[in-house]
């Protein structure tokens, strides 16, 4: 198995630049998540990786293999990569069983019969739809053709698989089963993997690192653990995870503490800013660490309790002081109006 190498990509539209230099790399049994809001370029990276569009600038290449490099006069088109592409709308033949809608790459491969018939059922035997085989489409659920799709682009092997939002078209409930067992199936298979997906969960089960896109450009990457504990800029912090923005002031900065003014109420926190002592800022904090104090103290507002939500296994709050509004959890519902808020100075990052 070699690593999959996308280099300083480039990619535009007209005169609306998509990607602005990216550099992805997806070491053998890795599985790479492209992260990031809808625009952010993550799909047209996958689609530029896969040979589906050609950027102006870049190279992409699976070890010493080049799929594309511009100045060297090398594109090859998507059939000639050998990857494996899982699309977001499966892209299943209607009229093709599901061992022949597997097998057809085989047959476009000229693969001989006995081949065939012995990778498409080890593919259907991976994916737990053996019994399956003669069925059509139409008479699957959502998530028996998410895995056709991927038994499809399992079945010759592919030094890397591709998957557009895989597990976007299932339910609530089904996407959270689905997503266990993609991560065990490609665990189990030592895959490599390239993910294109919005959902911050989806990347943290299923990803061994991520790549945080924001308007064509790399945010951040690194491990799961990485981007949701230690976000190096304000658009990370507030994407991952679910979280309360305070707004106003820095008051004080040392190091790596810094102290915002919010509502006459100066709060101390992580330093992440490059902001001036009387210039604005923004502290960003995970709901799960918002605290609820017994009375006045360090890092606390005191703030009224407007609504309180039973989320199943907590309470979701929403509390306010003016026009300031956070949210918390707690375990048991509340009983007064009023709370001291608390914002713990480790868990606050002030940018």
């Amino acid at each position: 198995m070699a690593e999959l190498s996308v280099n300083d990509i480039a990619l535009r539209y007209g005169d609306n630049e998509i990607l602005k230099g990216v550099s992805v790399a997806v070491p053998p049994g890795k599985v790479v998540a492209l992260l990031g809001p809808s625009g952010s370029g993550k799909t047209t990276l996958l689609r530029a990786v896969a040979g589906l569009e050609t950027p102006h600038r870049g190279v992409i290449r699976i070890g010493d293999k080049v799929f594309f490099d511009p100045a060297r006069r090398i594109d090859l088109p998507a059939e000639e990569r050998g990857l494996g592409l899982v699309f977001q709308s499966y892209a299943l033949w209607p009229h093709r069983t599901v061992f022949g809608n597997v097998a057809y790459g085989l047959k476009l491969r000229k693969v001989s019969e006995a081949d065939i018939k012995t990778r498409v059922e080890k593919a259907l035997s991976q994916i737990g739809l053996t019994n399956l085989a003669e069925r059509y489409p139409h008479q699957l659920s959502g998530g028996q053709q998410q895995r056709v799709a991927l038994a499809r682009a399992l079945v010759y092997e592919p030094p890397v698989i591709l998957l557009d939002e895989p597990l976007s078209n299932l339910d609530a409930k089904l996407r959270e089963e689905a997503r266990a067992w993609l991560r065990q199936l490609i665990v189990s298979l030592d895959l490599s993997a390239l993910m294109v997906t919005h959902d911050q969960i989806e990347a943290m089960a299923i990803a061994d690192r991520i790549t945080l896109l924001n308007s064509g450009m790399i945010e951040q990457e690194g491990t799961p653990t990485e981007l949701y504990q230690e976000p190096a800029t304000l658009f990370a912090a507030e994407f991952m995870g679910n979280n309360d923005r305070l707004d106003g002031t820095l008051a004080e900065k040392t190091g790596t503490r810094a102290v915002i003014e919010v509502m006459g109420t100066k709060l101390e926190g992580v330093a992440r800013t490059s902001a001036a002592i009387g210039q604005k800022a923004t502290g960003v904090i995970r709901l799960e660490k918002v605290m609820l104090g017994g009375g006045p103290g360090p890092n606390r507002i005191l703030m009224a309790l407007r609504t309180q939500m039973y989320i199943g296994e907590r309470w979701e709050l929403v509390l306010a002081k003016d026009t300031l509004s956070v949210r918390a959890y707690t375990s048991a519902p509340l009983k007064h109006e009023f709370y001291h808020v608390e914002f713990p100075p480790s868990a606050l990052w002030i940018f």
